[in-house]
């Protein structure tokens, strides 16, 4: 078992690396194991593109002549069951069966109903051992993301706000004031690249005309989400400026604009939150980073339609202004984020 959570471990380094680049896959590694040594690896670099098992058996082939023998005796380790159907690509169960790979020890299963159970069934069937559950909630915890849109049908949801040291989140004129210091905006718009929206309120979108890009960090830009009900802001705004898709929630109009899509809600007094999520998961956004405004988070904060929520503090003092959001969670994490605090809580 020792041995099993070591290269277990490796698959989830490996994993990791996908972070930002395979939603709505989850992130997978795979390694393969001979004679007690790595002969392969590989993880799920981007979605549509190859899954961790065939990266780990192509680089076996691509390293050794004798690959087809050293598979043959070797131990597959992957973080997630490997997939069973036909998607974007063909079946890694069935490469694991073609290779004669005789044993497979895999971290969790994978919750999505054309999988679920049924990858393992399939590489028993064909006489493959399989081992499951190793470091099964490390594995899961990796791929939040991925079981809650697969789970609850909605996506992964993240606050994040900025507060002052007396617990304000903006002037009581609601005027723009920066709050943290530029690591910590360099800090968000790296945790921007690895999600796949970001969401605003139209109070936000007005006083600061955010770009929500992604241009102090690295990574690919997310799609933005505005709550706009009465269609209210500028089309001069940055956030209408077509480089990226931009969903625009309203209650008058059901429209494409370039890349900017207006989806209108029926019902804007009830479960806006809830509708919202509900057409992001239509959609196949598995993450949300929600900034702001207030109203905004409170909305989904009084919902209890968040997971986690990172809260910065800076050392500003307003003495009045706009309350910021109270959340209550489970603290995961408190740090340094140059002269600002950061708080990172879970919603369990």
């Amino acid at each position: 078992m020792p041995q099993h959570k070591i290269y277990m471990r490796r698959c989830l380094e490996l994993a990791q690396l996908g972070l930002g680049n395979v939603s709505p896959n989850p992130m997978v590694g795979a390694v393969i194991v001979y004679a007690d040594k790595i002969i392969g690896e590989g993880y799920h670099q981007k979605y549509g593109e190859a899954h961790a098992e065939v990266n780990a058996v192509n680089q076996v082939i691509n390293n050794f002549s004798n690959y087809a023998k050293l598979l043959r005796q070797s131990t597959v380790y992957v973080s997630l069951e490997p997939c069973a159907h036909y998607g974007k690509t063909p079946p890694c169960a069935d490469l694991i069966i073609k290779h004669q790979i005789p044993k497979v020890v895999v971290g969790c299963r994978d919750p999505f109903e054309q999988v679920n159970g049924k990858g393992i069934e399939k590489l028993q069937a064909a006489g493959v051992e399989v081992i499951s559950g190793i470091l099964e909630e490390e594995c899961k915890w990796l791929n939040r993301r991925f079981f809650t849109r697969v789970q609850k049908h909605r996506p992964y949801i993240i606050l994040k706000w900025a507060q002052t040291a007396d617990g304000f989140f903006a002037p009581a004129d609601s005027t723009q004031l920066w709050i943290t210091g530029l690591e910590s905006r360099k800090l968000v718009h790296q945790w921007r690249g690895e999600e796949d929206a970001i969401l605003v309120g139209t109070n936000t979108v007005a006083i600061d005309n955010p770009q929500l890009n992604v241009r102090y960090g690295k990574g690919k830009l997310p799609k933005r989400i505005v709550i706009d009900r009465r269609l209210k802001l500028s089309r001069d705004l940055n956030v209408f400026d077509q480089s990226v898709e931009t969903l625009v929630f309203n209650e008058i109009k059901m429209e494409f604009d370039g890349k900017t899509k207006y989806i209108a809600l029926e019902d804007f007094d009830r479960f806006v939150p809830q509708y919202i999520l509900y057409q992001l998961y239509l959609q196949d956004i598995q993450s949300v980073i929600i900034e702001g405004g207030a109203k905004t988070l409170n909305s989904f904060i009084d919902a209890g339609l968040w997971d986690e929520a990172r809260i910065f503090t800076g050392e500003t003092v307003l003495n009045n202004g706009i309350k910021a959001p109270e959340v209550n969670g489970v603290i995961a994490d408190e740090v340094l984020s140059g002269t600002d605090r950061l708080k990172i809580l879970y919603n369990k």
